[in-house]
């Protein structure tokens, strides 16, 4: 069996450069999955929130989202 040795600064930095040329080539794709991160931590901070929090019927939901509050 072949063992390798492989030098952990050249490794890392050839880890960074193959990332930023993905970043650059996909980045449409890199930003819809930053875009998803974000928007589940904003949504996972609404639930805790909402957890302490008095609750709300249906009928009161509705009527806000129609105007008639």
């Amino acid at each position: 069996m072949v063992q390798l040795s492989v030098d952990e600064k050249k490794l890392k930095n050839l880890l960074k450069e193959t990332l930023i040329e993905v970043i650059e080539q996909k980045r449409d794709m890199f930003h819809d999955i930053v875009a998803e991160a974000i928007e589940d931590i904003a949504l996972t901070n609404a639930i805790k929130e909402g957890e302490s929090t008095e609750s709300t019927s249906r009928e009161e939901i509705f009527n806000i989202i129609e105007g008639k509050s």
